[in-house]
């Protein structure tokens, strides 16, 4: 005998609910990179070599430390702090050229996977799982890092506590070292809009569904939104926000946050900024 076939209600009134615009960085599902099977996935993306994902080639990885530890007047020694460090790809290196390095991050499994390459490899790295809107390190680091555009994920307020934080930090004259976004990036990729059905993926481990949306706001403002419905119903919605900067936007915000712009760069490779640049590399150093 056939079993009798099972029906799930799925909620549509809230899909379409959650479909309309939501008012700038409201947020979707809370601490979410922290979700064991999303964490899994995040650092499988951080070690993929091949693609710019969750973190970025190695090459350019390379390029980059390479440059930070050469052209912003930093020494051996110098104590450097790596925010978002993820599996501390960037972190290994800078300590191999001398630095004494601290990495947060908020996924344990990022830490733990970047505390046990350290261990292997024998380089002397500090690592700590924290959310870096909660550091209160004191004025101890030369330079502080935020690299590939976490700042631009972070809400208004969350960016005012954020530079509050590395102020405290650094020491006196110590620089701030970050990348974040332009339009141009924006205009390149467009926004989402579509659906796709998985048997598993980076989501959820079992079979859903996802409902990609895209919205722009005023002042370079954008909102990637990701619906997911999972075969008992279930529905999970899941927010990544981008705040967009021109170099005088930029310049600005680290103004009002106690900041002195440097340099502006098209990257932190030291490549030079240009009006198609679709990132901007800042070099901001503490005012005293």
């Amino acid at each position: 005998m056939t079993p009798p076939e099972m029906h799930t209600t799925i909620d549509l009134s809230r899909i379409c609910k959650l479909r309309e615009k939501p008012q700038p960085f409201e947020p979707g599902e809370p601490l979410f990179w922290t979700d064991p099977h999303i964490a899994t996935q995040m650092l499988a993306c951080h070690l993929d070599s091949t693609v710019d994902k969750a973190s970025r080639q190695p090459e350019t990885i390379e390029r980059s430390t390479n440059w930070i530890a050469t052209s912003v007047g930093l020494r051996p020694g110098d104590y450097i702090l790596d925010l978002g460090c993820g599996p501390g790809l960037y972190a290994e290196r800078l300590a191999q050229a001398g630095l004494q390095v601290t990495g947060v991050d908020f996924s344990q499994n990022s830490i733990d996977y970047a505390l046990a390459q350290a261990r292997e490899k024998q380089i002397p790295i500090q690592y700590r799982c924290q959310n870096y809107l909660e550091l209160d390190d004191p004025a101890l680091y030369s330079a502080v890092l935020l690299i590939y555009g976490d700042f631009c994920a972070l809400s208004p307020e969350q960016r005012a506590k954020l530079l509050a934080n590395v102020r405290t930090a650094l020491k006196p004259g110590g620089c701030f070292i970050l990348d974040v976004t332009t339009p141009r990036l924006r205009q390149k990729y467009g926004l989402k809009n579509g659906w796709y059905a998985a048997k598993q993926g980076f989501w959820k481990p079992e079979a859903h569904l996802v409902l990609e949306h895209g919205f722009a706001y005023p002042n370079d403002i954008f909102l990637d939104q990701y619906i997911v419905i999972e075969g008992d119903g279930k529905i999970s919605v899941y927010r990544n926000w981008f705040q967009d900067y021109t170099p005088e936007t930029i310049r600005a915000e680290l103004t009002a946050g106690g900041f002195e712009v440097e340099s502006l760069w098209g990257d932190l490779t030291g490549l030079p900024y240009t009006p198609d640049s679709e990132w901007i590399g800042i070099i901001a150093r503490k005012n005293t």
